[in-house]
């Protein structure tokens, strides 16, 4: 299985490509098309409300065509949307290719996370979200080498868009590899009981689970976008200086999901999560204090947020069941698109009307809450099992 699982870390790669270019470009890019700069949260909004609608309705699709059917399709659309926006000089277009944009996007992580979590031991859950930061860091690398060369931003997308068409092509020609990772009861007569997402949402402590993954995802959404703005206007950090740690953010959330994959193997889930989670609140807290003192917590929780989202995913079967795991895992997807798409407008909502020094608040209680709600999962696990009610 191992062509097949570097097959999915490349699909990973690719799957985060595309969600960093946006933002990497449009400040170039909105002038092109004659957009406002504010425009570019009407664009970031139909992907992300695309890709809620994909993740919710994967686990039907995974069922019909296959995991390997529905990642190729999906790779095919997000590259098919890539070279539509680079032939875009409008917004509206530019909003019309958004939508298969984030169609692709929610199926192929909501597939390729619950292949991953049936068959494949933690490390490479938590190697395979390192993994798609390798690809959001190289889409924005690709797309300042282009505009730095004067090719401009339609150049870095046609490259993105021959990157995932190339990946297309190679899925497609990879079935054999899918079909010996499945087992053979997998599709005997025996297995034909499916769990629609209506009937998921009913088994006992997946509503904790939901609400963890928008926690966290919400926690790790705002500390990227707010965290720069934060040491600036209320530590006295310089802007170049914030910039750094900001980006170390980042840097510590990829290096911890690569410890955390050595780690795995000696310890559980739910302990990495509970370390990560300490680490995290302990980052916080360095917010609070003052000038250059608050660095170090940028890093921390980045460092401590690693383990979470990929050991929740991982978890997914064992706690709901193979049979609820396709739907389970569709609806922590569409809660965590939810999380990264509400939080941060929320957190900058208040910040506005109070002051930005309450951000170290904001992301204290949802890393809490996150905490609070991974426990009581876990909980209902402990206590024999998750049953439907």
């Amino acid at each position: 299985m191992l062509p097949l699982l570097i097959l999915i870390y490349l699909a990973f790669i690719s799957l985060g490509l595309p969600d960093a270019l946006l933002g990497s470009a449009w400040p170039v890019m909105h002038a092109d098309i004659g957009a406002s700069l504010s425009a570019a949260g009407v664009i970031s909004f139909i992907v992300s409300a695309g890709t809620i609608v994909s993740s919710l309705t994967s686990d039907k699709l995974v069922r019909r065509f296959k995991t390997e059917k529905v990642t190729t399709v999906s790779v095919f659309m997000t590259a098919l949307a890539l070279f539509g926006i680079s032939c875009s000089n409008t917004l509206w277009r530019m909003c019309l290719w958004a939508v298969p944009l984030g169609l692709g996007a929610g199926s192929v992580d909501a597939a390729l996370n619950n292949f991953v979590a049936l068959r494949y031991k933690a490390k490479h859950m938590n190697w395979l979200h390192c993994f798609w930061g390798v690809g959001a860091t190289l889409g924005p690398v690709i797309m300042s080498f282009f505009i730095a060369e004067h090719q401009g931003w339609k150049a870095a997308y046609r490259v993105i868009f021959i990157i995932q068409i190339t990946l297309a092509a190679i899925l497609f020609f990879s079935a054999p590899l899918w079909k010996k990772a499945v087992s053979p009861d997998e599709n005997s007569a025996d297995n034909t009981k499916t769990i629609s997402n209506r009937e998921a949402l009913r088994i006992k402590g997946i509503k904790y689970a939901l609400f963890a993954f928008m926690c966290y995802c919400g926690y790790e959404a705002a500390t990227g976008l707010w965290t720069s703005s934060f040491l600036v206007t209320q530590r006295g950090v310089t802007a170049e200086r914030a910039a750094l740690w900001a980006s170390l953010f980042f840097a510590g959330i990829s290096f911890g999901r690569v410890l955390a994959g050595f780690l795995s193997a000696k310890f559980s889930s739910q302990t990495l999560i509970r370390c990560g989670c300490g680490i995290g609140i302990l980052g916080t807290a360095f917010l609070f204090l003052p000038g250059e003192l608050a660095l170090p917590g940028v890093v921390l929780i980045g460092f401590g947020g690693a383990p979470f989202y990929p050991q929740m995913i991982h978890e997914t079967p064992k706690r709901f069941g193979k049979e609820a795991s396709g739907a389970a895992m569709g609806l922590q997807m569409a809660c965590a698109y939810i999380g990264t798409t509400a939080v941060p407008p929320i957190a900058g909502l208040l910040c506005d009307k109070l002051s930005l020094s309450v951000l170290p608040v904001v992301l204290l209680i949802l890393e809490i809450g996150a905490f609070a709600l991974s426990e009581k999962t876990n909980g209902g696990v402990q206590k024999g099992g998750l049953e439907v009610v």
